[in-house]
């Protein structure tokens, strides 16, 4: 819910407000409901805001506590406002409205910055100590809503989005190696603090920046589950195992309700989705509203997966909606998706997921969604190969089973100059397997995936499209107590039935056995994932620009070869390596990025 943005300066000169402003407005968007500025000596803040609790203009941001002499705005939403109201009310606090944004300045008034750890919800917030000049900045423990930054001598910039940033003026949009590196070895995953420009950064997960008057900081990660066994849970069977993941996740489902308008659900059809509308009907959720979205066929692939989608529906009585989307359009819609990137992102389901979303914003505000379900339950494919493996011999695996292409390989895509001299990637992975905890292999490859490449993959994306539409996203899935259950669950339960065992188990309880025992299935989007037609016309006309040619990102000689076949060219992954290389350079020159 919301965008946020605002400049901090460090050299005795006013904010530029102008820069506020355009940020702001880029952000619209993001929180089409209400705008506003602040400013006081050396900080602005500036807030789009997208109506979801308080629907009163009390809600307003950014939000002043004058008692306090704190300023701040606020992004996401936190569950259990509620019960923090209540709590802090007891200790003395008086609230004039009833946001979640003013019980995070109260909780901060009375923790300081270790409120974030009684927050349950996704968010990213600014505070400003008026009186010392100390700004905070905190962003959620999955990494839920992002955080942008841009440094420059004397200030730093910070919004919800990296083209909020490029509106404001003056970053630094030369490309970063190690950007670039992690983008071609993990199917365009940038892990944070990176992005592919040098002048731009993330603020991590689970993070609190204190930033000093003088513009010295210090970061504090407040939350990473162990991936070890727990000893009170060391009595639990297999059963008790399913019972009390059904449980997490209920609980889990029901705090993605609480808001003041209705909440509907993404439903694909597949185990996730479904069991979000299971639980919402063991709620007493009645006419819910469920939304799915599908492709023409294409290259002999199905592009939609109606049939379960529908059975699910039909199962719990919900008001459902089918947009089925026809090749032609997907092509006109994806210079709109790439645009509404705040990074460049290659799966195919970012034109659906953008497609539905302008969709579903016209019927709802909210919506729950299943993303996360495959990293926190070892749900993917590569899986149990990793179960196998000797933990000293985890990192090797996990770049022989993950990355789309090993060092050496990068050289012949990107031109000499370009390519580090080192293996980035490899390294980044080596030093996150031997980090303490994460008993065995698959623990490892569990907790990297759960908090580094779902991040900032399929997180950033759900976040990315949806929020182009003024659509609040909210995942389940992605409960940090839920999480940290898992995080403790034996492996063998989560790898059992070809994957998500427990959580197949656990639909079992609650949905038709045809939605649990189907084949996995993925968002296909086949006039992509086959590039003919407009869409090949497209990265053709990109990657041929004079803008991309002068650039000299790419070995020509390999362009060239890709188009001649564009089909034939794969990442040790399956993705389509030419997909891969045009979307960098279509986000490139859609963000005027010369």
């Amino acid at each position: 819910m919301c965008g946020l943005s605002g400049e901090i300066r460090f050299d005795g000169r006013q904010p530029d407000l102008a820069a506020v402003e355009r940020m702001t407005d880029r952000l619209a968007p993001r929180g089409p409901d209400g705008r506003g500025v602040w400013s006081q000596g050396p900080v602005a803040l500036g807030h789009r805001r997208l109506k979801i609790i308080d629907l009163s203009e009390s809600g307003a941001q950014p939000m002043a506590d004058p008692h306090a002499r704190i300023v701040g705005v606020f992004n996401g939403c936190v569950y259990n406002y509620r019960e923090l109201r209540d709590e802090l009310t007891s200790l003395g606090h008086r609230f004039f409205s009833d946001s979640d944004t003013e019980v995070v300045l109260k909780a901060y008034q009375e923790w300081g910055t270790a409120c974030v750890e009684r927050l349950y919800g996704m968010f990213a917030f600014v505070v400003v100590e008026q009186d010392t000049g100390r700004v905070v900045l905190a962003r959620d423990r999955l990494g839920i809503k992002p955080l942008y930054l841009a440094e420059a001598p004397g200030r730093l910039r910070f919004a919800s989005s990296l083209p909020a940033l490029l509106a404001a003026g003056g970053v630094d949009t030369s490309l970063d190696p190690v950007g670039l590196h992690q983008y071609f070895s993990w199917h365009a995953t940038v892990a944070a603090p990176h992005t592919v420009l040098n002048g731009v950064r993330k603020l991590p997960p689970a993070t609190v920046r204190v930033i000093e008057a003088d513009g010295t900081h210090e970061d504090h990660c407040y939350w990473q589950p162990a991936y070890t066994r727990r000893p009170e849970y060391a009595a639990l069977s297999a059963e008790d195992w399913t019972d009390a993941v059904l449980q997490a996740l209920r609980t889990a489902v029901r705090r993605r309700m609480v808001a003041d308008v209705p909440v509907g659900v993404l439903l694909s059809g597949g185990l996730d989705s479904s069991l979000i509308v299971a639980l919402l009907a063991d709620e007493g959720q009645s006419d819910l509203a469920t939304f799915s979205v599908g492709f023409d066929s294409e290259g002999g692939e199905e592009g939609d997966e109606f049939h379960y989608s529908d059975l699910v529906a039909r199962h719990f009585g919900t008001d459902h909606h089918q947009l089925l989307v026809p090749s032609d359009r997907v092509s006109q819609a994806l210079d709109g998706a790439v645009l509404a990137m705040s990074e460049p992102m290659i799966s195919h389901d970012v034109v659906a997921f953008h497609l539905l979303s302008e969709q579903v914003a016209k019927e709802v505000k909210v919506v729950q969604s299943g993303q996360g379900a495959d990293e926190v339950f070892a749900g993917y494919h590569w899986y149990p190969a990793m179960a196998g493996v000797p933990r000293e011999r985890a990192a090797e695996a996990y770049i022989d089973t993950y990355f789309d292409r090993r060092h050496g390989d990068l050289a012949r895509i990107l031109e000499p100059g370009v390519l580090p001299g080192k293996d980035l990637s490899g390294d980044f992975v080596r030093a996150h397997m031997a980090a303490p905890g994460a008993e065995t292999a698959l623990d490892a490859d569990l907790r990297l995936d759960t908090h580094v490449m779902m991040i900032d993959d399929p997180v950033k994306r759900v976040d990315n499209m949806t929020m182009d539409w003024g659509l609040e996203a909210r995942v389940p899935f992605l409960d940090h107590e839920l999480v940290e259950l898992a995080a403790a669950c034996p492996p063998e339960l989560k790898l059992a039935d070809g994957g998500k065992g427990i959580l197949k188990a656990a639909g079992r309880k609650v949905l038709p056995r045809d939605v649990v025992d189907r084949p996995k299935g993925y968002f296909p989007v086949p006039a992509i994932k086959h590039m003919a037609g407009p869409v090949l016309h497209r990265v053709r006309e990109a990657l041929t620009a004079p803008e991309a040619v002068s650039r000299g990102l790419f070995r020509q000689d390999h362009v060239a070869e890709m188009l001649a076949e564009p089909n034939a060219h794969r990442t040790k992954r399956g993705a389509n390596a030419l997909w891969q290389v045009a979307l960098l350079e279509i986000w490139l020159q859609t963000h005027g990025i010369r």
